[in-house]
């Protein structure tokens, strides 16, 4: 009993030394192992690197009454409140006419497309090919050609759908819109490149510029004319002109109208009418908007064979009859004549309409002015911002000039452009002036402009950016500091070590209880003897 005595305080001293050293190292390793499994998570959820899931394409087809033009849109496939920012990539003009002119001979109409499409093909990846959406709109040549002969119409439509059936893109539609999403696209392109919907922040984010204003659109084409901006939400809204258009998280009211045959190759096939009026034998006849010795011919079916100068065709009407017209160089008359193409008087003097008793708020802001407006302006080396005054005094100038003078003031001279800008000059001011109602303060607010930055400002680029807005974004891609596999493994070994350290701890406090208990009862043991 005494050997026994003497010798267990000294296992007992050597025991808690040693399970003292395991506890702290096992506490060591627990605390090390939680400091790791916070870190290496923290450094996952933070450190993540978001990838963004890159770049789509879309081409939309302008599909015009005088001529084609393709253009190639790209944007972030994330997109930016559920709308695209979408920017212009390439352009590329179709050789030839509108596809309007292939009324006789649809099975021809894709034909033209061929070298642009090519040029297409290389301006996009060819490994996006395949989820390229590609779209084509038509306009107001289309909608004459489909109000004078649907069966002819629709067989150009098909025409075209069986050729980009055959191309390696998306192929979604070939239609034909109205006037008035042409007019809504149009105001959609203006604003979008002016800045007005989004604009990019200190921190590159985009974001909506606040205060700032819609700038209205005003569209010149070949066969119609819109005129589209925002207005006051009460204000005509049992009209069919009021519209609601969504961009970018934001709601506007629209006001937007488009003048079928008041596009400028229209209006001068009926000013052209016009002039013809009453005539029985003579084949010559002036035209005080044509420069003065200059003269040309047309058959009948040039004026009269449109869908816009149907009523003003004659008895005696044969299209292959040979007119011949002689300029004049008279402005002030031209002005005269030109005014006879609107109905000014059907408005009774009311301020809420524009001509031919059409229904218009009163304009309001800054507009841009584009397409034959731009061009028209640019002949007379005019662009941008002017005076009405301006404007005038370079129309006259330039309508009393010599047809073989116009080559040398022309920046690029084409007869069948060179000998209208008189006529699209004056029509543009009765329009402008006495249609929509600008005045000689508000007319400085009209920008005349072919493009903002690399973008041409055309209607095209607001339909690209309405189509996104039903075309999915994609989800970003994100790049982890640690590879998935790494990180759960590296997340169950240190948990395991964990729980094995805490599972050892509370071994040694178990044990650490139950000797103390054993040595209590050896004490009581040993004094009750």
């Amino acid at each position: 009993m005494f050997t026994v005595l003497t010798r267990q305080p000294c296992e007992q001293a050597g025991l808690k030394a040693l399970s003292r050293i395991s506890a702290i190292i096992t506490l060591v390793v627990l605390l090390l192992s939680i400091v790791v499994l916070v870190a290496v998570t923290l450094i996952q959820i933070h450190q993540k690197e978001v990838l963004l899931p890159g770049l789509k394409y879309g081409i939309v087809l302008d599909a015009g009454s005088s001529r084609t033009t393709v253009y190639v849109y790209q944007w972030p496939a994330e997109k930016e409140n559920n709308t695209g920012v979408v920017s212009q990539t390439f352009k590329c003009s179709v050789k030839g006419s509108g596809i309007s002119s292939y009324g006789e001979n649809p099975q021809d109409a894709p034909k033209a497309f061929e070298d642009c499409m090519q040029k297409v093909k290389g301006h996009i990846p060819a490994h996006l090919h395949g989820s390229t959406c590609i779209y084509l709109g038509a306009t107001a040549g289309m909608r004459l050609l489909r109000l004078q002969n649907e069966t002819a119409a629709n067989e150009v439509l098909a025409s075209i759908q069986n050729y980009f059936k055959s191309q390696p893109f998306d192929f979604r539609d070939a239609q034909i819109i109205s006037g008035q999403e042409e007019g809504i696209y149009g105001w959609i392109t203006a604003n979008y490149l002016m800045g007005n919907f989004l604009e990019k922040s200190l921190w590159h984010m985009w974001v909506h510029p606040n205060g700032k204003e819609t700038t209205g659109a005003l569209d010149l084409g070949g066969a119609s004319t819109q005129i589209s901006f925002t207005v006051e939400e009460n204000v005509g809204l049992n009209t069919s002109d009021i519209v609601k258009v969504s961009l970018y998280g934001y709601e506007y009211t629209l006001y937007t109208h488009s003048f079928q045959c008041y596009g400028r190759n229209e209006a001068e096939k009926r000013f052209l009418a016009i002039l013809l009026q009453n005539y029985t034998t003579e084949t010559t006849f002036a035209n005080p908007c044509y420069p003065r010795n200059y003269n040309t011919t047309f058959t009948e079916a040039h004026v009269f064979g449109s869908l816009c100068t149907e009523d003003l065709r004659p008895e005696s009407y044969d299209p292959n009859n040979i007119i011949t017209f002689e300029g004049t160089g008279d402005p002030s008359l031209c002005r005269e004549k030109v005014a006879s193409l609107f109905n000014f008087s059907a408005c009774h003097d009311r301020e809420v309409c524009s001509f031919n008793g059409v229904y218009q708020p009163k304009v309001k802001g800054s507009f841009l002015a584009f397409a034959g407006f731009y061009y028209t302006a640019s002949a007379f080396n005019l662009s941008g911002s002017f005076s009405l005054h301006t404007f005038n005094s370079s129309t006259w100038n330039f309508c009393s000039q010599n047809w073989g003078k116009l080559p040398l003031l022309l920046p690029r001279f084409d007869e069948e452009y060179a000998r209208s800008y008189c006529f699209s000059a004056h029509f543009i001011y009765h329009l402008l002036v006495n249609g929509y109602k600008f005045t000689e303060n508000t007319w400085p607010q009209i920008h005349f402009k072919k493009e903002v930055g690399n973008s041409s400002i055309a209607w095209s680029l607001g339909y690209m950016l309405s189509l996104t807005n039903q075309i999915p974004a994609e989800s970003p891609l994100i790049r982890l500091p640690i590879k998935s596999s790494a990180f759960m493994g590296t997340l169950t070994f240190f948990t395991a070590v964990a729980l094995l350290c805490l599972t050892y701890l509370v071994y040694l406090c178990v044990s650490s209880r139950n000797q103390r208990r054993s040595q209590h009862a050896l004490d009581n043991t040993v004094d009750s003897e």
